[in-house]
């Protein structure tokens, strides 16, 4: 009977966990602006939340640790003369945040050292900007750090452009012109490219040191704004958005050659939400959260494929969204993702992603190194033109609660699978080796200390698999193709990763052990024909051979010892059968001749 088949993931049974009311941060006043951002933004310390405020804009930032019903007056970040449209946490720096205004401004600010909320000061004083960054002439929608560069940020405007500023002097250094309003950037892993969406509906790869773009596409069709999300050090980008016929689509794109998605759009469903993707690196996971929506959908990145793992069901919808560093996160409790989402605009729940395993210790499988808090090169070399990435800090270190956790180069860390090296099309099934397929080592049978065995025992070994040889051979052969095929037929239907398989027989005994790998000690079936007195012979003539043998062949040869005593046993034993059964003949015979 045909069982359903399921792909094989370490993270195939994530599920989301939210919180109780009171370990959520309440009693906010989230904005209500129809600006499409995405509201909140977390890092390991803090959480900031765009706030509704009156005679100007403003921010909250919130410490991770005060949870609950917070006050009515909180210390508010103020300084912008119109509403906060975007905030974005330094990557090297957790005091540090820059935030993007409607009135064309972008300031940046600096947590104050043991900010908290809950004070007993009779009056709440608000937090000034530390520096204030003027140069685009209409509103500011989006601010975003270079994840490689120190003191790098990146702005976009609805005058068009985006500017890229050194902090260290304030000053934009370049400028990005594009031809309408972007609506989403994400800079690449060494911060050398980065790629934006627009309400053009292109989609743009920008050499941004040359101020110009690589390319330049169409995108999603749809009216809807979309998204962009890089796939951390892959040569891939993510996007989401809408077709012409208003379905919510995902789009996978290959930055050496974007001229059209991978496999072409691929449908999600009919919402009216702008879906907002997010990337963990660690796990090779892509999260999706649609505005509107109470759920978030997450799939498993595989050979150019987003495999479908599960979904997190709520009923209660989401305006923003943010997902916290994957060094903040609770590795004591298996959690490899932490997310944030709004609720009615009155408080953020907190919902904790996490590994179902009952083992205490640490998970090293799921906890890859991560972005560290060292930047891979200064503003200053940025500019001359330096491309690296920044180091990786041990999660093992995290794990064991070190203040300052080891670091390491990225090129010591193990890639996972890239999606640069070329995907295997369903003609050629060897996408995802099949076991048959692992590299082994060479049989036992085969080393020179055992040379004189080896035609008497491949022999003894033919003879026996007469019987099954064509059965058997072919059963194992199709059962290794049709695991293949399953793989690449599975994969082919990226959010359904189920289907029914071709039913195969298991190899039987006797062929596993034809198949075993030669870590053990060699097993051949006895079979009635073979010579006893030549297996003696060849057995009385091992132990000269074994004294100039390594190791490992003087085990090889006592296995086969042991294996030839078995077969003379089991054939003496048959003789005597044979004498009984020729006695019984001889006596039927006399009976028949009275």
């Amino acid at each position: 009977m045909a069982g359903r088949f399921v792909r094989a993931s370490k993270y195939r049974h994530v599920f989301g966990q939210t919180s109780k009311r009171e370990q959520c941060y309440d009693n906010l006043r989230v904005s209500r602006n129809a600006w499409d951002t995405n509201l909140i933004k977390a890092n390991p310390k803090y959480l900031a939340v765009n706030w509704e405020a009156g005679g100007g804009g403003a921010f909250a930032v919130i410490p991770l640790e005060e949870r609950g019903k917070l006050p009515d007056q909180l210390p508010l970040f103020r300084g912008h003369t119109a509403v906060v449209l975007d905030t974005d946490w330094s990557p090297f720096d957790d005091s540090l945040i820059a935030s993007a205004s409607d009135d064309g401004k972008v300031f940046l600010w600096q947590v104050p050292e043991d900010f908290a909320l809950r004070t007993e000061a009779e009056e709440i004083e608000d937090v000034a900007p530390i520096g204030k960054l003027s140069g685009h002439s209409r509103k500011v929608g989006h601010v975003l750090f270079n994840p490689a560069a120190e003191n790098i940020l990146a702005s976009s405007s609805g005058d068009y452009t985006i500017k890229i500023w050194d902090l260290e002097d304030g000053k934009p250094k370049l400028t990005l012109k594009g031809n309408d309003i972007f609506t989403s950037l994400a800079w690449s892993a060494n911060g050398s490219t980065l790629v934006t969406t627009s309400r053009d509906k292109k989609l743009r790869f920008w050499d941004v040191r040359q101020e110009r773009p690589a390319y330049e596409g169409p995108g999603h069709g749809g009216a809807k704004n979309s998204r962009v999300a890089w796939l951390g050090e892959h040569d891939r980008v993510v996007t989401t958005g809408f077709s012409k016929m208003s379905e919510r689509q995902l789009g996978l794109w290959d930055f050496r050659a974007p001229q059209e998605p991978l496999g072409g759009f691929t449908p999600l469903d009919s919402g009216s939400g702008v879906v907002m993707p997010f990337w963990d690196d660690g796990c090779q996971m892509l999260y999706l959260a649609g505005k509107g929506d109470g759920n978030i959908r997450y799939y498993e990145y595989a050979h150019d494929k987003f495999e479908y793992l599960s979904e997190y069901r709520s009923a209660q919808a989401q305006r923003g969204v943010a997902f916290l560093p994957k060094r903040g996160v609770n590795t004591h409790e298996n959690e490899v993702v932490r997310a944030f989402k709004t609720v009615d605009d009155l408080y953020v729940e907190p919902i904790s992603f996490i590994v179902p395993r009952r083992a205490e210790t640490f998970q090293e499988d799921i906890y890859p190194p991560t972005i560290s808090t060292k930047p891979a090169m200064t503003s200053a070399e940025w500019f001359q033109g330096k491309t690296a990435v920044p180091m990786k800090l041990s999660m093992a270190d995290v794990y064991d609660g070190n203040a300052k956790p080891s670091l390491i180069a990225a090129a010591d860390v193990p890639s996972p699978s890239t999606p640069s090296e070329p995907t295997p099309s369903p003609a050629k099934p060897a996408a995802r080796p099949t076991p048959a397929e692992e590299p082994r080592s060479a049989p036992v049978r085969e080393t020179p200390s055992v040379n004189s065995n080896k035609q008497s025992i491949s022999a003894a070994a033919d003879r026996f698999a007469d019987r099954s040889e064509d059965a058997e051979g072919s059963t194992s052969s199709k059962k290794d193709d049709d695991d293949a095929e399953e793989w690449q037929t599975s994969s082919a239907n990226r959010y359904a990763p189920t289907r029914q398989p071709q039913q195969s027989r298991q190899p039987e005994p006797a062929q596993q052990e034809r198949e075993a790998p030669s870590s053990s000690p060699l097993k051949v079936t006895p079979a009635a024909s073979i010579n006893t007195s030549k297996l003696d012979a060849e057995s009385a003539a091992t132990p000269s051979e074994d004294k100039a043998s390594p190791p490992t062949a003087s085990a090889a040869a006592g296995g086969l010892r042991d294996v030839l005593h078995d077969i003379r046993s089991l054939l003496q034993g048959q003789g005597k059968q044979i004498e009984e059964l020729t006695r019984e003949v001889a006596a039927l015979k006399a009976k028949v001749g009275e």
